[in-house]
């Protein structure tokens, strides 16, 4: 029996769009087989249009009708007969459907009985290419969420079927299960009403369908409906007041006056918190939204109508909602659309390097210099952990990086979104820092000024601030943690849970930062040579560390690159080390911490830069060498001695050119030494102000206020946009290899980078892209080439040029399905780029899909899935990740605090003098 449907298109005030969409109802392939038009008291020409296209009925809606509302009063003068096979499409006047919209929603329909709502792709009005809406959902607290808005429409996610609900513009829907649900919820005028519709179908035992082959174009869901703007308050309390009244509606019936009472507490505690993140503008809306919904008398009517229709539990919802970590990741994904596409909201700049990063927070990942996303999941970062197969470079067997396990464990504590660790950590890194300092400091400290003036010395330190800057995320862990090492390496000569605490240590800051091996084994060797009696203790601290690097020690000293060992893991990128003088004023790269630039601004000449820099430095510097000539000028001594370690392994990492970039090679980042040197001017500066007494405060509130001030380039650098670590989606590749991937997880990515010199770099990823993660230093610093990278460089020179080759054999070797051609700026590589895409366009053999925010995407149709394993790796593996978990078990048991309990000894009468046993403190 063939399908009846009604189409219904509801206007108000739209006359600008009915042209349009009228045009493109009247195009539909499959028409539909009655047409009845709404006017909701419309004061433009939106009545004479609709009456013009010769509907089949003509109803006039209340004034200020909703869009649930109008259909509602449509329905009721509707004079049909209601069979099974009767369905609605509901429309409103600002969706155009394209010539298939209908037919592509029937064919859906008509082959799936259980499914009574189908909703088609939503683009927008202005730009046909980007999805407006495409699937909504809900997290476990009731928010709404769009799972798919901003993005250009690559048939990305058209593989999705069965989702929670669909919007309502342009949404088939069964006319029964309408009738029987009541339609939309009067309560719910403005949004969320397709949401809570469709979770009442669900509920009901029906299906909710999306058919990405129907789209229709909107310029705007319900809340821009018969409205002529809506600002960002007002759709903040159209959704808060949503999300309240579901609640209310959705709890069981027990919990509905605890929801109802905690409304306004709630909204007050969370307007707190709208004031502390600089959202004034959403107190009102949250405010508003809370009393609105506490005086709403429907509630009790929409609670009998979901009870009334309901056949199945709770549980038919649940796997279909979106759990916390998808929702911020969703959120980020659409902020940075709005971004590109310049229609996202202004940024406020916020003073200070602390308060500009929160708005990190809602951020999902980071990216930028040597930092990419971690891994999705727990399970695959602790996957790159230990020695196994590495997707780098044409896959090769190897150990991983050491930092791979701080990795590991960072992205553990957000293990929801491991990410995220990454995002909390930048923004707290300044704070964690300070602490870290405080408490080293007193624990040689007497006076309350020198733990508060080490921990701003430390926290606002040049290196330190560069890492954050540059996303050199080892140096920043090492930098965080050195203190924390000193303090456990000092008080392990009498504690064995400080030596566990200090090889835990030792092993995390070697693994963020070879370069300072070298320095810590001074250190060891030192401590041991000073505390003789303390050698059992002390010799377990580089134990772990030494198991922790073991593998790759053997790797580089087999591919004779041993240097190699001291690379920086993350992301390789090009590193320009200052000259040696710049290095003593605390810069790591040229430029003097951005006082070069702020020189050149201000018209000062070049030599100004070093003289002001100097001057900020000289109260710290002064401090420092004066700590020799005080009383407690031998604690002085090992401060000034680190200093000095610290800055010439400084210049020496500065001449380590290890890294391979392409053809050239790069030298290891001098930032991390520089935190030592920086460690040990800051250390003989706290003894310095102990030996000061009662004259500490000047020199103490100079040298913090210079050090603020030197600080000042590098804490702006968020502000203005010179930091090269920003918010990401946490997405690597273009949203199509994405979700290719999440299928074929061996897809390969072929990504070109055009280069000044009229190159093209080739990069190949693995599924959804190589991850902080899966970085690896054996691939980074590797001579020479092997066969498998020589075989992608000949694949990457044939296909960006004209050169005949057939493609098909070189990409299923490489199991290669897509290629990326990076999008490059004006200049030399831009003329490269243009080549390469002209020639990969002529390709027969490749797809083109189009542009997308990573660059130029083509596919590859001809992909034959070849399941590769490697078994050889297996018993290698396990050795090694044996040997990691037995000797940070034994570190983990020793670090834990314990205490010794001691009988009472009753006094003797025999000896009044024991005999001293020369057995040191074991408690912890």
């Amino acid at each position: 029996m063939r399908a009846r449907v009604t189409a219904i298109l509801v206007a108000r005030n739209g006359a600008d769009y009915l042209e349009r969409t009228l045009a493109g109802i009247a195009a539909q392939r499959r028409r539909p087989d009655s047409f009845v038009v709404v006017d909701a008291a419309s004061s433009d020409e939106s009545a004479a249009l609709l009456a013009a296209a010769s509907p089949t009925q003509f109803v006039a809606a209340p004034a200020r009708s909703s869009l649930g509302g109008a259909i509602a009063a449509a329905l009721r003068v509707i004079d049909l007969p209601e069979s099974e096979d009767d369905w609605l499409w509901l429309l409103a006047h600002d969706n155009a459907p394209e010539p298939d919209a209908l037919a592509a929603l029937l064919d859906a329909v008509e082959i799936a009985p259980s499914v009574a709502v189908a909703g088609p792709k939503l683009m927008r009005w202005s730009e046909p290419g980007v999805i407006e809406s495409f699937g909504e959902s809900m997290t476990t607290y009731g928010r709404s969420v769009q799972l798919v808005t901003g993005e250009l429409d690559q048939a990305q996610h058209d593989r999705r079927s069965d989702l929670l609900a669909v919007a309502a513009g342009g949404m088939l829907v069964r006319r029964r299960v309408w009738s029987a649900l009541g339609g939309f919820d009067p309560g719910l005028p403005t949004t969320d009403a397709a949401l809570d519709f469709c979770v009442r179908v669900r509920l009901a035992g029906h299906r909710v369908v999306t058919v990405p082959a129907a789209r229709v174009a909107t310029d705007g869901g319900p809340e821009h409906f018969g409205r002529a703007t809506a600002g960002t308050a007002v759709r903040a309390r159209m959704a808060r007041t949503a999300q309240l009244r579901r609640r209310l509606v959705y709890a069981p019936t027990a919990a509905v006056p605890i929801h109802w009472l905690t409304l306004v507490p709630v909204a007050i505690v969370r307007s707190a918190v709208h004031l502390a993140a600089k959202r004034a503008w959403a107190v009102p809306a949250e405010l508003a939204a809370a009393f609105a919904v506490a005086a709403d008398g429907s509630i009790a009517s929409s609670r009998r109508n979901l009870a009334r229709g309901r056949t199945l539990g709770w549980g038919a919802v649940t796997p279909l909602r979106v759990q916390s970590g998808q929702a911020r990741e969703l959120a980020a994904n659409r902020a940075a659309a709005a971004s590109a596409a310049g229609s996202g909201e202004p940024i406020t700049p916020r003073p200070g390097f602390f308060v500009a990063n929160l708005r990190l927070l809602g951020e999902t990942a980071v990216a930028g210099g040597g930092i990419v996303p971690l891994s999705a999941t727990v399970a695959e970062l602790w996957g790159n952990v230990g020695y196994g197969w590495r997707e780098l470079e044409g896959g090769f067997a190897g150990a991983s990086d050491p930092f791979s396990l701080v990795l590991a464990v960072l992205g553990s504590l957000t293990f929801w979104s491991p990410s995220t660790s990454v995002v909390i950590l930048i923004v707290i890194a300044l704070p964690l820092a300070g602490l870290s300092a405080w408490a080293c400091a007193a624990r040689f400290a007497t006076r309350g000024w020198s733990p508060a003036i080490a921990a701003v010395l430390w926290s606002l330190a040049p290196p330190f601030l560069s890492a954050l800057s540059t996303g050199h995320l080892g140096a920043v862990v090492a930098h965080i943690l050195l203190p924390w090492l000193v303090l456990a390496l000092v008080n392990a000569a009498r504690s064995w849970s400080a030596a566990g605490a200090a090889s835990l240590l030792f092993a995390a800051v070697a693994a963020s930062a070879p370069v300072l091996v070298p320095v810590l084994l001074i250190g060891w060797i030192t401590a041991l040579v000073t505390h003789p009696r303390a050698a059992v203790r002390l010799a377990w601290v580089p134990v772990p560390a030494v198991v922790l690097f073991v593998p790759l020690v053997l790797q580089q000293g087999a591919a004779g690159t041993w240097l190699g060992l001291f690379a920086d893991p993350g992301v390789a990128s090009a590193v320009s080390p200052a000259p040696g003088w710049q290095l003593a004023l605390g810069a790591v790269e040229p430029g003097l911490s951005g006082w070069t630039a702020i020189a050149a601004g201000l018209g000062l000449p070049g030599v100004a830069a070093a003289v002001i820099v100097a001057a900020l430095l000289a109260p710290l510097a002064g401090l420092a060498l004066l700590s020799l000539f005080l009383p407690g000028s031998r604690r002085a001594i090992p401060a000034v001695g680190v200093a000095a370690l610290g800055f010439v392994t400084a210049v020496a990492a500065g001449h380590l050119a290890v890294i391979q970039l392409g053809a050239s090679t790069t030298t290891v980042w001098p930032g991390s030494a520089l935190s030592v040197y920086w460690l040990g001017l800051v250390g003989a500066a706290v003894i310095a102000l102990e030996a000061l007494g009662g004259v500490v405060a000047l020199p103490a509130l100079l040298a913090a206020a210079t050090s603020v001030a030197l600080a000042v380039p590098l804490l702006g650098a968020p502000l203005v946009g010179t930091s090269l670590v920003r918010e990401s989606t946490g997405r690597l590749l273009p949203a199509f290899v994405t979700a290719e991937a999440a299928s074929a997880p061996a897809v390969g990515t072929l990504e070109l980078v055009a280069q000044p010199d009229g190159s093209i770099r080739a990069y190949l990823h693995r599924g959804v892209g190589t991850t902080l993660d899966e970085q690896s230093t054996l691939a980074s610093t590797r001579e020479g080439t092997t066969a498998r990278q020589e075989r992608i460089a000949e694949l990457a020179g044939n296909v960006s040029a004209h050169s005949g080759y057939d493609v098909a054999e070189a990409m299923n070797d490489l199991q290669v399905g897509f290629i990326v051609l990076a999008s490059v700026p004006d200049g030399p590589a831009a003329a490269a780029a243009v080549r390469a895409a002209d020639a990969l366009d002529s390709s027969d053999q490749l797809i083109a899909i189009g542009e997308t925010a990573n660059g130029y995407l083509w596919r590859f149709g001809g992909l034959e899935p070849d399941a590769e394993t490697h078994p050889e790796v297996a018993s290698l593996r396990t050795a090694n990740l044996a040997a990691l978990a037995v000797v940070f078990a034994i570190a983990l048991l020793l670090a834990i605090p314990t205490g010794t309990r001691r009988r009472p000894v009753a006094p003797s009468t025999t000896d009044e003098n024991p005999a001293d046993t020369f057995e040191e403190d074991e408690s912890a």
